[in-house]
């Protein structure tokens, strides 16, 4: 199979679809593997280091979408990379069409594209790509909490975030239980912080007090104990995630105006639309903004900011689905896996994503009706 790797479009994109070793397993196994120029130099890996393990490079863009019949990104699909998608292609990639514009769809329907987002794909254990990003968003998610509580912003606190002795920690409350939110919990008690997870979840509340031997708090989420944390917190950490779905607004504007002057809100959760109502999206150049004197850090990419170890983490996880569906060819590769499958939001121009179907009021079509073709 012919695989194309372009250099990612979005601002403050460094991250890489392949590492040097995803190339080398792909190239052995007899594919062709397509590098545009300059695509692995956010995370450190030289055109030369992946020329010579057999990838070709390719300095136009439109040349490498011609020539591929597989497309492995790392970011959803921007407007300037529509044109540039060929009929009945493949593309992977974390795509959250289910926030994404109705444009994106369209395109992919009416080109017949096979459209894989990472974070959809399950296994045994859970989101096995996604989880890999959720573990570096756990930890930038408090390094940016304790930058921002300095005083180096008009509204910050000037509070570290373990104290000292005699000196009260911040209080970090995390909203959600999951892979970020653990993470995090255990990134912020590692500091020294006062931790708070709120979820709605007994089991992942007992699993967390486990781990952590009862060094948090842990509180059932509603609508009461929401406000209640908000109100309390030095830092709040959205780590909101429903599979395939906009995050709920779980914290209201009105919560907001009741933080602290300088508290800090980290929303993880804003690549697929924000759990907090006053967040929107920043960048990794401009990342937070200050709303009712509350700092808010929104930044959907916030992984790239440590590009080399995302892009290793985001290659161990999904190579094996690249490989898969160049050996295997597409069909059968989700044949092969209803993991894989459930990834699948796109294909011979019909949604096979139930969710995002309903999101934008669009045709549903299961995959097997495929497999007969």
């Amino acid at each position: 199979m012919r695989i194309g790797i372009p250099k990612e479009t979005k601002f403050d994109e460094k991250r890489v679809a392949l590492t040097p070793a995803g190339v080398d397993l792909l190239v052995r196994n007899g594919h062709t593997v397509y590098i545009q120029s300059g695509a692995g130099e956010g995370s450190h890996f030289s055109d030369d280091t992946y020329k010579s393990l057999g990838a070709k490079i390719i300095y136009n863009t439109e040349e490498l979408y011609q020539r591929s019949e597989m497309i492995a990104k790392v970011s959803r699909i921007t407007d300037e990379e529509l044109p540039l998608l060929q009929e009945d292609q493949t593309v992977f990639s974390f795509l959250h069409l289910s926030v994404g514009n109705k444009k994106i769809i369209s395109a992919l329907l009416d080109k017949k594209i096979t459209a894989i987002g990472y974070e959809l794909i399950e296994d045994d254990m859970g989101l096995p790509i996604l989880h890999s990003m959720s573990e570096i968003a756990g930890q930038i998610a408090v390094q940016a909490a304790e930058n921002l509580l300095e005083s180096t912003s008009p509204v910050g606190r000037g509070v570290l975030l373990g104290g000292i002795t005699g000196v009260a920690p911040a209080a970090v409350v995390i909203l959600g239980a999951g892979t970020v939110g653990r993470i995090a919990a255990q990134a912020a008690l590692g500091r020294g912080a006062q931790v708070i997870v709120l979820d709605k979840d007994l089991y992942k509340l007992r699993s967390l007090e486990d781990q952590f031997a009862k060094r948090i708090t842990t509180v059932v989420a509603n609508p009461y104990t929401i406000s209640r944390g908000v109100k309390f917190a030095d830092v709040l950490i959205g780590a909101v995630m429903i599979k395939g779905e906009k995050a709920p607004h779980l914290v209201t504007e009105d919560m907001v105006k009741t933080m602290k002057r300088g508290a800090v809100i980290i929303d993880v959760s804003i690549d697929q639309g924000g759990c907090v109502a006053t967040s929107r999206p920043t960048t990794l150049s401009d990342p937070y903004y200050i709303a009712h004197d509350v700092l808010h850090y929104c930044v959907p990419n916030m992984t790239a900011i440590a590009s080399r170890t995302a892009s290793f983490g985001l290659n161990n996880s999904a190579v094996p689905y690249i490989s898969a569906i160049a050996d295997k060819g597409i069909m059968n590769a989700i044949m092969d896996d209803q993991g894989l499958a459930k990834g699948v939001c796109t294909m011979n121009g019909f949604c096979t994503s139930e969710i995002i179907a309903e999101t934008f009021s669009l045709e549903y079509r299961r995959i097997h009706i495929f497999s007969h073709n």
